[in-house]
């Protein structure tokens, strides 16, 4: 019963029963007052016949047999009294008992209006009228008719309507059930599939397998296409991972093969200026590799920045007072941001235009900020990337061509960066630029730094 299917079985019946309940609550409410109020009806119409016949015809009272009649099969039990509640005439349906209604008669014959009540008689209920006659006309006069009949037919049909409710409620509870129990395990059956095909794949490590997808397109069906869509991005991260990891072992490679053989030629020679120099070329190689690595592991698992930044001022400060570099930022532009990440990515940026650029030839940083973008590149004076290198220049150890400067990981943790800051980097030709959201304008007093603050008491 722990399971959905148990649950929903469970809920069906409770809701079936409690419906039943409640239905069947008022039912018996409405059927038993319907019934009483016929009843009633009949017993006092009875009551109005031998009143009209006591003022009419009183001879016709003491007739045998004048008195008696049914009531869907029931018969009526009458007596008539006179004004000193004694019995008149009676119905010969109550043989030789009595009517327990002498207090009822008394009060009828005292009042003047008629009046219902209930007595037991011989171990059953009935029900009773009483009704005064006229004060004229008869020995009869002036006293009270007695109309009874037994309630056993009454609490008979109630009964069975007790029973019908109660064989009703089982029976719709069973087939909700079976209804509820049917259709949730067919409808379950996909839903089985997806957890054994998952548990497949957890138990097989295998990204590269996918869910079964069921013949209907609803919500299972959308699960199972949400399962295959997460299971196709696993592998892709599996994918990058195994590239990563071999493009790493690439890259070490070579370095770590100069280092063995410089180290097998000191062994064999002794060390001389040049072998040494290698050496240390090769160390700060594997140093800068090692570095970068671990750069760009940290940019992208680390969390999203919160500090405000000012990237005019970032700019600014990457130029360094190198004549080459020109910084174009006409106003200040703020973001939220991680100072030292943004400041190596940006110098990740000036060191690939040194790179790639002619030599002595003129770098520009821009800094521009539109419908709360702000837009930093810098653009050097090479003949940039053509289009599909564009699209490849931010992955991990791309480089043009297999022998070109650097590790290839500049622009990957350029990249990393601006995801982190809930933005992108991308290149046109030879602009590098990183797009990142920016805070509103800040005002002119935002912008004036501590250090160009006058001192007190100087003009």
């Amino acid at each position: 019963m722990r399971s959905l299917l148990g649950r929903s079985v469970l809920a069906a019946i409770g809701g079936i029963v409690l419906a039943i309940v409640v239905v069947g609550a008022g039912v018996d409410v409405l059927a038993s007052r319907d019934l009483h109020r016929s009843l009633d009806r009949s017993l006092r119409q009875r009551a109005v016949e031998i009143s009209q016949l006591s003022a009419s015809a009183p001879a016709l009272l003491t007739r045998p047999g004048a008195l008696d009649t049914t009531l869907g099969g029931t018969q009526l039990r009458v007596e008539v009294l006179d004004r000193h509640n004694r019995i008149v005439a009676r119905s010969l349906a109550l043989g030789g008992r009595v009517l327990p209604a002498r207090q009822l008669a008394a009060q009828v014959i005292a009042r003047g209006r008629g009046t219902y009540g209930t007595a037991s008689a011989g171990g059953e209920r009935l029900r009773l009228y009483a009704a005064p006659l006229a004060d004229f006309g008869g020995p009869a006069a002036g006293g009270a008719v007695v109309v009874a009949a037994s309630e056993r037919d009454l609490s008979r049909t109630v009964g069975n309507l007790h029973l019908f409710l109660v064989l009703a409620g089982l029976v719709a509870a069973a087939l909700a059930a079976l209804g509820v129990f049917l259709l949730l395990r067919r409808a379950l059956r996909p839903v089985t599939r997806l957890a054994d095909a998952a548990a497949d794949v957890e138990r097989t490590g295998d990204p590269r397998r996918r869910l079964p997808l069921p013949e209907t397109n609803d919500e299972v069906g959308r699960l199972a296409d949400t399962l295959n869509a997460m299971l196709a991005s696993l592998e892709r991260s599996r994918d990058l991972e195994r590239r990563f990891l071999a493009d790493a072992s690439h890259e070490l490679r070579t370095p770590l093969t100069a280092l063995r053989g410089n180290v097998a030629y000191l062994a064999r020679h002794g060390a001389n200026a040049e072998v040494l120099a290698d050496l240390e070329r090769d160390a700060e190689r594997l140093a800068g590799l090692a570095d970068s690595l671990l750069t760009l592991s940290r940019e992208e698992a680390a969390a999203a920045p919160r500090d405000l930044v000012r990237l005019d001022l970032i700019a600014a400060e990457a130029a360094g007072g190198d004549g080459r570099i020109d910084v174009v930022a006409r106003e200040p532009v703020t973001v939220h941001g991680d100072a030292a990440s943004l400041e190596r990515a940006l110098d990740n940026l000036l060191q690939n235009a040194r790179t790639h650029g002619p030599a002595g030839g003129r770098i520009v940083v821009a800094l521009e900020e539109a419908d709360g973008v702000a837009r930093l590149s810098v653009t050097d004076e090479g003949p940039g990337l053509r289009a599909e290198e564009a699209k490849l220049a931010f992955q991990r150890f791309w480089r043009r061509g297999s022998e070109g400067p650097g590790s290839g990981l500049g622009l990957a943790i350029v990249r990393a960066t601006a995801e982190r800051h809930a933005g992108r980097a991308y290149a046109e030709g030879a602009r590098f630029t990183i797009e990142l959201p920016a805070l509103r304008k800040l005002s002119g007093s935002i912008g004036t730094t501590r250090a160009e603050e006058p001192e007190k008491g100087l003009p």
